[in-house]
């Protein structure tokens, strides 16, 4: 995308039960240009091995998707307690729109509609190191923890404290991440 193409951008909300046809494809487009030498093709329902998302933010410049972010709704197990949280995943923006803004757009988006969606207290994901600058310059915060969840082909999995989770409070009042182990209870996203 060039910077007068920009100027075109519409990036919508879309519940995954209200994926059309069309949305499918331009998704599988923006993921296989990415992805498909080295992981095959994406399947929406488990992507690439990993949890599949409820809410898709998509962003569009005419009928092509430029880029992506999921989320999924879990009740995930901090600690002693549970935690309701968004799973994030799918973080993707079209080679040819990179350096415009637009994952910024897109993650500002996602955190508007965990919000939006009530009840969820905080956004969760977790990304490459070198990612991590970029998600806290869109008001994400690194937390340490270990981690159990299920890995790409459904195998429960421990990791200790180390690679990077990052967090994003959605309600002021729930803004303390609580301490513990993590236990994801299913796949990461």
């Amino acid at each position: 995308m060039t910077a007068n193409r920009s100027a075109g951008l519409a990036i919508e909300t879309v519940p995954h039960a209200l994926l059309t046809a069309r949305d499918l494809e331009g998704l599988r487009a923006l993921f296989d240009a990415e992805y498909l030498a080295d992981f095959g093709a994406r399947d929406p329902e488990l992507p690439y091995g990993y949890a599949p998302h409820d809410v898709h933010i998509v962003a569009r410049v005419g009928s092509e998707v430029v880029g992506h972010v999921g989320w999924q709704r879990r009740v995930i197990g901090v600690g002693g307690g549970d935690v309701v949280i968004a799973g994030v995943g799918g973080v993707l923006v079209s080679s040819g729109a990179r350096g415009q803004g637009v994952a910024n757009r897109l993650m500002t988006r996602a955190a508007t509609s965990m919000t939006d969606a009530g009840d969820i207290g905080f956004g969760y994901l977790g990304c490459r190191e070198e990612v991590v600058p970029f998600y806290e310059s869109c008001g994400w915060r690194s937390i340490s923890a270990g981690e159990r969840s299920l890995d790409r082909r459904g195998e429960p999995v421990e990791q200790i404290a180390g690679p990077p989770i990052l967090i994003h409070p959605l309600d002021p009042a729930r803004a303390d991440w609580p301490s513990g182990s993590i236990d994801l209870r299913g796949r990461a996203w």
